[in-house]
């Protein structure tokens, strides 16, 4: 059975080649061939096919440095460098931490089927002081294990389940009317 691959199925559309800095030398030749012309053979096949492909490529890593460490082919890297964009960490980007994570609430009560909830003003420091190494999808995935674990209107600290040595959530607000077993509860 004949299968078209990714380019082919790409065709006069994008194709995300994420986290590209993890793309084997041997394999780099290839995909710099398949860009540079536009075209490839099927394994096995006789005649070239033609494709008209736009390129995202994404990673974590510094492409530049793994040029120099001759990790990545240069001439692949330019090839693929043709607008590149910086986007910062999530710990970098405050202003869009709330944003998103109303984003995800909404989203993950749809798909889950759940009544829409929201986030107590603690779960929005806490969300806005975690530093968030997972990025995006930490913070996808926090909401998402929230949203199905939690049965109330309401996402506090703990629903949150984040790491516990997070500065974040070593630093709960508290007030001099509180007593201790307050204190421990929250």
């Amino acid at each position: 059975e004949q299968r078209m691959g990714r380019f082919e199925l790409a065709h006069q559309g994008t194709l995300l080649l994420d986290e590209v800095s993890e793309i084997p030398l041997a394999l780099q030749a290839k995909l710099l061939r398949v860009v540079q012309e536009q075209e490839f053979e099927r394994v096995g096949g006789t005649k070239p096919i033609h494709v008209d492909v736009r390129l995202v490529a994404t990673s974590n890593r510094n492409m530049k440095e793994m040029v120099d460490q001759k990790l990545f082919r240069e001439d692949l890297f330019f090839r693929l460098n043709v607008i590149p964009i910086q986007l910062p960490p999530l710990r970098e980007r405050k202003d869009d931490i709330l944003g998103l994570a109303n984003y995800f609430l909404e989203r993950f009560c749809e798909e889950n089927q759940k009544k829409k909830k929201s986030l107590s003003p603690a779960a929005q420091m806490c969300l806005l002081d975690y530093p968030w190494p997972g990025n995006i999808r930490e913070l996808a995935n926090t909401l998402e294990r929230a949203v199905v674990m939690h049965a109330g209107d309401t996402l506090d600290i703990l629903h949150l389940n984040l790491d516990p040595a997070s500065p974040a959530l070593l630093t709960l607000p508290i007030s001099s009317e509180q007593t201790l077993a307050d204190v421990e509860k929250q």
